[in-house]
């Protein structure tokens, strides 16, 4: 039976501040640009069959290839979906929030209306890439505060987006010296705060990308303001990890994506129970879906998940299209079948 949960108090300030910048203070007008951003439908995510809607355990809903002229739009690296679907949080991987309202024709996305960006900044008020900072690639949210994982510096830096929108500053945390340690350019791309009655409620959990430890796992980490724990993801198939989210039941989904020269992309999504995540843990999980090149795939690194009026739980996903020409950015939605 599909479970609703009602919107926090943190929720509110936080989706508050996706409400465009006209809105708001002029000192946030003054960052923001508004920017167009034009979407083709996907009818299927099979071409083969756009009839086909059921992909292992989920259900396909519908996608937009997104297109535009602004230079900054692109390199979309997570994803934040208020609980009703009806906003979004993105980031990009070049320092720079993305934030707007997903458009819907009954339950299939057909565009998206009143896109606007603008710099991450830093404690000094100065935009992140600014000091170097901005292969920025994971995004957590709890109760209004925001989570920005950074690869390359292995950092991860907080922001009071609740209270100060796009004008937050984002501050380094405490971070485990193993995150330290990471691969340059495999560093954390999974970041996610479980909420209050859920197992590890308020604690940020942090995978990394290809941080390998001895046996070939994941490393993945627990962080606590300064208490810390460390767990493992069995890496298979030679996946990577590209996002995470959790659900309202309590479950953890991995998002993972692989990338060869003579196969492509392909994409993967595994489920975990958050009972499972525990200091010193090896966590493996359910397979929800796989698809390929045959599919409408593309290089899928950010996912959320929200409730429908119906009660559906619909899981969002966004691909990064590193700024070429030969790649998308996509934005696909399902609903999980049973939730």
């Amino acid at each position: 039976m599909a479970l609703r949960h009602s919107v926090t108090a943190g929720w509110v300030a936080f989706f508050l501040a996706l409400i465009p910048a006209a809105a708001q203070a002029p000192s946030v007008a003054d960052l923001t640009q508004r920017i167009d951003v034009q979407s083709e439908v996907i009818e299927g995510f099979d071409p083969r069959d756009a009839s086909r809607m059921r992909f292992g355990a989920l259900e396909f809903r519908g996608g937009l290839v997104l297109h535009s002229s602004n230079r900054n739009f692109g390199g979309l690296s997570a994803l934040r979906v208020s609980p009703d679907g009806t906003h979004f949080l993105s980031l990009s991987d070049k320092g720079r929030w993305f934030r707007g309202r997903i458009v819907y024709e009954g339950t299939h996305p057909v565009g998206l209306a009143d896109v606007e960006t603008a710099p991450m900044l830093g404690t000094d008020g100065r935009p992140l890439a600014a000091r170097g900072w901005y292969d920025t690639e994971s995004l957590a949210e709890d109760n209004g505060t925001l989570y920005v994982g950074i690869e390359r510096v292995n950092q991860i830096v907080r922001f009071d987006y609740g209270k100060d929108g796009l004008m937050a500053r984002g501050r380094p945390i405490a971070l485990p010296p193993d995150v330290r340690r990471l691969p340059h350019n495999k560093g954390l791309e999974c970041l996610t705060v479980p909420p209050k009655g859920q197992p590890l409620a308020g604690t940020l959990i942090a995978i990394s990308e290809r941080g390998l430890d001895a046996q070939g796992n994941l490393r993945a980490f627990l962080i606590n303001g300064t208490n810390f724990g460390a767990f493992a993801v069995r890496r298979k198939d030679d996946f990577d990890v590209s996002d995470c989210t959790t659900t309202p039941r309590g479950d953890l989904l991995i998002l993972e994506r692989r990338f060869t020269w003579t196969a492509g992309v392909a994409l993967r999504i595994r489920r975990v129970p958050l009972s499972q995540v525990k200091p010193g843990a090896l966590i493996d999980g359910s397979e929800l879906i796989f698809a390929d090149m045959g599919y409408q795939v593309d290089n899928m690194e950010g996912i959320a998940v929200h409730r429908a009026a119906n009660g559906e739980l619909v899981l969002t996903l966004i691909s990064d299209d590193n700024f070429s020409p030969i790649q998308r950015n996509l934005l696909l939605q399902f609903t999980l079948v049973g939730e």
